[in-house]
């Protein structure tokens, strides 16, 4: 016994060291490529328009190289020719053409236009061209480089473009959600929710148990099991969302899909800086202020350097008149995101970055039933602190037909709540719920990659280390009389594949498969836990992806696939009259079956649809009882069904008229008696936080004006609704069913932009989320109020 149990510590150690021991045995390999320049290649290709040039390029070199700004396929390039490396051989056939070669891997590249450049003085645009769609739309995250119009599933592809989002990008996630029906989030405060993709949403509260939704910066992990880092979105080239358990390619905390962000590379060709600055105004609250700077600094040749700083302030709109305080859920945040490039290190194309980012809130942002508008009673402040910091190193290299990808990231999160817990104890004393929580996380993922074509695939290894320690304390406002702690320590290795293969001229295949094994271990500190002595968890388990891509003809393609996902089990904790029980509490599991049309790649008609099955078994939730102490338990299987809808049409050029919609009904069955009581075995409720229905119309106008100047306005009507906090009686509680309306008016000329967004136009006070406080929540009159109208100007330059 002994001896099995030094060997599992032994395997435990080993794996929990892996990143830092990787780099060191990859050295001689690093060392050796480091003396061999990059491989040459004889290029032929006659001066053109760009398209043309880039695509001989592109099967001269085995590579994939995709046009993100169709605008500049027209251009004229000087073509290239000789024996050089990729990348040489792409800056002499972009010389002139005021475009640039991003390298997603050293084999899949994408073009766009120079970031601060803008487009040649000689150049002249006399048409809007509308965003890439179908095969100009690559999808990174698919981590194959995969083209939408070949990918076997439901996925979005948000270009965040200067003069239609530029003003939102201080809002982080807010702004990605509002883009989307099928994106859901709680809304506690920035730097505290839990966001959501399709319905697959566990519970409405934060704790040990891994996200539903994958969040990457790039290829870089950003969270495992802690609340959404928020991050701004400045200089953030595009967003892309992969709808669906993604267990094969990402692992257990991706059942409901992955949001990825992805950032403007640093770039070697030109010295650019961009800034932003925006002043707002909210009715019946404080003024807002932000702003942020970027600079792209070439070092030499081959490194570049980019820096983005930004800071803001968010005004509040609630007063707490009993502490002569107003507008008291203000929110300060500030932080910065650091690239440096080394883009050909003998072969290898190597990122260090570092992310730093903190939001500070004075109060929460939730109201009261039956009191004054936007006023909140109480004696005590409830500040909030979110503090996050991220370092990775990311490395590409191409050895013959295969690219190899290292990255190696390490995440810590604070965070710091306190909650008025008045009358907990049943008397009007005045009391404080304070909550610290300490979240790191470690994780290395290497994998290979070829096949470009028609038949990409994808194999490697990853591995994510997390522990999460919470600590509790009550007391009087002045004195913390008592306390309490948890840990919960996860460890995950996993070996996965994935391969696309045509199967007829226009069909093709996809398979994949990703073994994945998990240790948990859970931890408790100045409280006794009956059971937890020596209880740890440990779970093998194997998903796969399969799916099916037919383009009968070029401008549509059907697509059905079926997805696996899973999230380990572990040990829980559950209240019994006056002692903490330890609960073991099983792995969940989910599949999926969807079917998708995406028409129209090129046409002013552009529509996807894709209908979903989901079956999901014991269902992981984070949960708030009566005591206001966080547990984890299952609480059933759920069955969930849906439409997800949108069409695009462009009458004209300059004018896109955009409505989405998503349709789901979900179900859970098998209720746990931990969560239901006996008398609600019959009541079927729907998983918590989803509304049942949403839709989205949009319509957007873009105008040259003169020779360098161009106009945009922008309406959008949204609609979120109804849904339900959470599950079995102490939760079930109304929220959503509301309309918002949100308006924006733009002119750019020469990199000067200024803007005015006006969001709620219409002043709505729908309840978008029924929760504030663990304390009393179960009262049922807990809501969160729409932001009041606010009115924001925003300018922003580019050099």
């Amino acid at each position: 016994m002994a001896m099995e149990y030094l060997s599992r510590r032994s395997r435990v150690l080993c794996l929990s060291i892996a990143p830092f021991i990787a780099p060191f045995i990859a050295l001689p390999a690093l060392v050796a490529g480091g003396s061999a320049p990059a491989r040459a290649e004889t290029f032929r290709v006659a001066p053109g328009p760009l398209g043309e040039v880039i695509t001989q390029i592109g099967r001269q070199a085995g590579a994939t190289i995709v046009l993100a700004d169709p605008q500049v396929a027209g251009r004229p390039s000087p073509g290239v020719s000789g024996t050089l490396p990729l990348r040489a051989a792409l800056r002499q056939a972009l010389r002139g053409t005021g475009a640039e070669a991003v390298f997603i891997t050293p084999s899949v590249i994408r073009i766009r236009v120079e970031t601060g450049k803008g487009e040649p003085r000689q150049v002249r645009r006399t048409a809007l061209v509308p965003a890439p769609v179908g095969a100009d739309i690559l999808v990174t995250a698919s981590k194959q480089g995969l083209a939408l119009d070949t990918y076997p599933g439901s996925a979005k592809v948000i270009r965040l473009d200067e003069s239609g989002f530029a003003s939102q990008a201080g809002e982080g996630s807010a702004a990605i959600t509002r883009l989307s029906p099928a994106l859901g989030a709680t809304n506690l405060g920035r730097g505290r929710n839990k966001l959501f993709i399709r319905g697959i949403a566990d519970s409405s509260f934060s704790g040990p148990t891994q996200t539903t939704t994958g969040q990457y910066l790039g290829d870089v992990r950003l969270t495992y099991n802690a609340p959404d880092p928020d991050l701004n979105l400045y200089d953030m080239e595009r967003i892309e969302v992969l709808a669906g358990p993604q267990g094969t390619l990402y692992g257990p905390s991706s059942l409901g899909g992955i949001l990825r962000l992805e950032p403007n590379r640093p770039s070697v060709q030109a010295l650019s800086l961009s800034a932003s600055t925006g002043l707002g105004f909210t009715r019946h609250g404080g003024a807002s202020f932000e702003g942020a700077v970027m600079a792209n600094v070439p070092v030499d040749a081959d490194k570049a350097l980019r820096v983005v700083l930004f800071g803001g302030r968010a005004g509040g709109y609630i007063d707490a008149p009993q502490q002569g305080r107003r507008n008291v859920n203000a929110t300060v945040n500030y932080g910065q995101r650091t690239t440096l490039r080394f883009e050909d290190l003998g072969g290898w194309t190597i990122d260090l970055g570092t992310v730093f980012q903190n939001f500070r809130s004075g109060d929460g942002q939730y109201l009261l039933r039956g009191e004054p508008a936007l006023t909140r009673s109480g004696t005590v402040p409830q500040p909030y602190e979110n503090n996050y910091r991220l370092a990775f190193v990311t490395a590409t290299r191409r050895f013959g037909a295969v690219d190899l990808t290292s990255v190696t990231s390490a995440v810590r999160q604070d965070l710091s709540t306190v909650f008025d817990a008045t009358g907990y104890d049943g008397s009007d004393n005045a009391y404080r719920l304070g909550e610290d929580q300490t979240v790191t996380l470690i994780s290395q993922e290497m994998r290979i990659s070829g096949g470009r074509g028609a038949a990409p695939w994808v194999a490697g290894f990853a591995l994510a280390r997390s522990t999460n320690r919470r600590d509790l304390s009550i007391g009087t406002p002045t004195d913390w009389t008592d306390s309490a702690g948890l840990q919960d320590d996860q460890l995950e290795t996993a070996v996965f594949a994935q391969a696309s293969r045509p199967l007829l001229a226009n069909l093709t295949a996809t398979a994949g498969l990703r073994l994945t094994t998990s240790h948990s271990k859970r931890r408790a500190f100045h409280i006794d836990v009956e059971g937890l002595a020596g209880r740890t968890g440990n779970t093998r388990r194997l998903s796969g992806t399969l799916g099916l891509v037919w383009k009968p003809f070029p401008q549509a393609s059907l697509f059905a696939d079926f997805r696996q996902g899973y999230r380990p089990g572990g040990l829980g904790f559950a209240v019994s009259g006056n002692t903490v029980q330890t609960r073991q509490y099983a792995p969940d599991d989910l599949r999926m079956i969807e079917w998708g049309l995406r028409w129209g790649a090129s046409g002013p008609v552009q529509l996807q649809a894709t209908m979903f099955l989901v079956d999901w078994r014991n269902i992981q939730a984070d949960l708030v009882g009566p005591y206001a102490i966080p547990y984890t338990t299952n609480i059933g299987r759920g069955v969930i069904h849906g439409l997800d809808t949108e069409i695009v049409v462009r009458p004209l050029a300059s004018l896109t008229f955009k409505a989405s919609g998503f349709f789901n009904r979900s179900r859970l069955r098998n209720a746990s008696v931990t969560v239901f009581d006996e008398a609600e075995g019959g009541t079927a409720y729907a998983l918590p936080n989803v509304p049942r229905r949403g839709a989205r119309l949009s319509s957007a106008w873009e105008q040259a004006v003169g020779r360098d100047a161009r106009f945009r306005l922008d309406a959008a009507l949204r609609y979120v609704g109804p849904s339900r906090l959470g599950v079995g009686s102490y939760l079930d509680i109304p929220q959503g069913d509301y309309l918002v309306c949100d308006f924006s008016a733009g002119v750019e000329r020469r990199g000067l932009g200024l803007s005015l967004d006006v969001y709620n136009l219409l002043d709505s006070r729908g309840n978008t989320f029924s929760y504030g406080n663990p304390v009393g929540v179960g009262q049922g009159n807990q809501w969160t109020p729409l932001r009041p109208r606010t009115v924001k100007i925003t300018a922003r330059a580019a050099f």
